[in-house]
């Protein structure tokens, strides 16, 4: 079954999500530290066909890439070399970790666990690709 990954970059960590195979939900499924990024890919597709990967870009609110954007074009090069037949997507990540702290208080999810910031990237991650599907459904 085919899958579509999501990924939030961050300097430290990264947020991991995945579609189902029919590409209609997302979900987080790891934060991997930057370093490891590029193994961790490697290994889940050795598992999982994937088809696409949609890594959210940051964006300032006049749509200029931001200062973060620096280390997620050098990931997007990264990735591009590992994995030269899949193609990539970007999405605006705009308030994803706004959207994710506010999903895991709606969600119930205990304080001690909203201040693990490995949680806010996955969720931050599953916004960004639950966004990408959402707008090209088919």
């Amino acid at each position: 079954m085919e899958r579509i990954i999501g990924i939030d970059y961050g300097k430290k960590r990264v947020g991991v999500a995945v579609s189902d195979p029919l590409g209609i939900f997302a979900s987080p499924l790891d934060t991997v530290p930057s370093a490891g990024i590029i193994d961790f890919l490697k290994s889940y597709m050795a598992k999982e066909r994937v088809v696409l990967i949609v890594v959210g870009y940051p964006l300032n609110m006049n749509n200029k890439p931001s200062e973060a954007a620096a280390y997620v074009d050098q990931f997007l090069n990264r990735l591009r070399k590992q994995f030269p037949s899949l193609p990539v997507k970007l999405e605006d990540e705009r308030f994803t970790s706004q959207l994710a702290f506010k999903a895991m208080i709606d969600g119930g999810v205990k304080k001690m666990d909203r201040r693990v910031k490995g949680n806010v990237d996955k969720i931050s991650a599953a916004i960004i690709l639950q966004s990408y599907l959402d707008r090209n459904k088919l």
